[in-house]
């Protein structure tokens, strides 16, 4: 029987023809909910040789340095209760290794190379610096010192010797090539060349201060994103400064009532996967330790070691697709992978397959209703759409999803991990409408955001977002 969706291009278009769609999704998609795909994964991993599969990936990259902190982070946005208890404790032991293996340093030789660096000694350069770290990030310490100014300051500095070791891992890494992608299907050679590229530059805090203080520009004045701007004069290769944000962790976070955390959460998911869609660039590493809570109630990010530009077009091409996906247009969507290569063009992927791959990790902010995100639903999504070993994705086990859109993907899975931990309930699709269709804003937060775009945010943000108005427009007039 077809699908009850409207094909003409004004239904289509029109909010009018979005809402049936909607209804149609709500009424006919419920058999592939996320909550029932959750406990399919469950089922997945009490098999043993999965869990022996994970096991096997961290002992592999338990030695690494930076990789390990990366794949480490990864992997927490998993659920732990997912996986069996005989087996659970052992993996718990394994993942440790890859999320806290940063390495113990001196004060005195971190010391070294913060002065080394800036070439003068540190009570030239701060008033003050405390000698015990506030954080460790993936490939430095983090220590809070005050200017001679008085403005008191985060100061990172890399672990003495890490890019040798970083390096070193990085071509380790190319040889385990094999031995990663037998341990576990999804570390496809896409995944392992982008963690490379994106953490070679990493090795280098002169960009990530450049990016990091033009994404500060971006979001100055913004009523409930803080982005804290680096002290260019104090950024060297191996030291970055920037000002320092006084605020709740993550930890402190997950304390507070559900309220609070909802709202943390629609603030985490549009900074995260929101600036995308609104300004063709995205932090791809979504974090618990980056996000912190002001007293005055913003919310504050940090750490732009790897951060994404878009091409502009490629960003219309994943809205295409949220658009046919979310209208059940799952001919339109097919057909938008078929001639981005998305898929083997030598193996036969259905129509259904289609959407039912983009359904299984992505319901939560396609589907006309609220739904709290939980550790579990994190996990499920992430490992239907990154293993896909289900039945009814035999043909998606040969995906090639290009590495520009492979990075925005990981950030996307990383801000679900992110929300999971948080427990946080919203109408996702009603805030991502704003960005798909040019919707008014559903919520408190969203009207904030939109009066700051159109009076305070920079010239060139409002520029941006008005060619971006206008080519959505066309594409909704023509159901693209």
């Amino acid at each position: 029987m077809p699908k009850q969706v409207p094909t003409s291009r004004l239904a289509r278009g029109s909010k009018l023809g979005a809402a049936a769609a909607g209804q149609v999704l709500r009424s006919g998609r419920t058999r592939m909910a996320m909550v029932g795909r959750s406990e399919r994964v469950r089922e997945q991993l009490r098999e043993e040789s999965t869990v022996r599969a994970a096991e096997q990936l961290v002992t592999v990259l338990g030695g690494m340095k930076g990789i390990a902190m990366k794949l480490g982070q990864m992997l927490s946005v998993l659920d732990l209760d997912l996986v069996p208890p005989e087996h659970r404790e052992a993996f718990q032991q394994k993942l440790a290794v890859l999320r806290d293996s940063a390495p113990t340093v001196p004060f005195a030789d971190m010391r070294a190379v913060l002065e080394a660096d800036l070439g003068r000694p540190i009570s030239e350069l701060f008033a003050e610096f405390e000698d015990e770290p506030i954080a460790a990030a993936s490939i430095g310490q983090v220590y809070r010192a005050r200017l001679h100014d008085g403005r008191t300051v985060a100061v990172k500095v890399q672990y003495p010797g890490i890019d040798t070791a970083v390096r070193a891992d990085l071509r380790n890494l190319v040889m385990l090539r094999r031995v990663l992608q037998s341990a576990v299907a999804w570390v496809t050679p896409a995944l392992i060349d982008e963690l490379a590229r994106n953490l070679e530059n990493e090795l280098d805090y002169r960009l990530e201060a450049s990016t990091h203080a033009r994404i500060a520009g971006v979001f100055r004045g913004h009523p409930f994103i803080a982005v804290p701007p680096p002290i260019p004069e104090l950024c060297s290769t191996r030291v970055l400064v920037s000002e320092y944000f006084p605020g709740i962790g993550f930890a402190g976070i997950r304390e507070l009532p559900q309220h609070a955390r909802d709202r943390i959460g629609e603030i985490v998911y549009r900074f995260y996967i929101g600036s995308l869609f609104s300004f063709d660039e995205f932090c791809g590493d979504p974090h618990p330790g980056n996000v912190l809570l002001g007293a005055d109630g913003r919310v504050a990010f940090i750490d732009f070691g790897l951060f994404n530009k878009m091409d502009p077009a490629l960003v219309d091409f994943e809205l295409a697709c949220l658009r046919a996906a979310a209208e059940d247009r799952g001919e339109d969507l097919h057909r938008l992978w078929r001639e981005r290569g998305v898929f083997d063009s030598t193996t036969p992927v259905s129509v259904d397959e289609c959407l039912d791959y983009v359904y299984a990790a992505s319901e939560w902010c396609l589907v006309d209703q609220a739904l709290r995100v939980t550790p579990e639903l994190a996990s499920g999504a992430f490992l239907l759409a990154i293993d896909p070993r289900a039945t009814e994705f035999v043909g998606m086990k040969q995906q090639n999803l290009p590495p520009e859109h492979l990075f925005s993907r990981r950030a996307d899975f990383l801000t679900f991990g992110v929300l999971g931990q948080l427990e946080a309930c919203a109408n996702w699709h009603r805030i991502a409408r704003e960005w798909m269709y040019g919707d008014e804003p559903a919520t408190e937060l969203g009207r904030a955001h939109r009066q700051w775009l159109d009076t305070s945010a920079p010239r060139s943000v409002r520029k941006r977002l008005r060619a971006r108005s206008q080519h959505r427009t066309v594409a909704n007039e023509t159901g693209e």
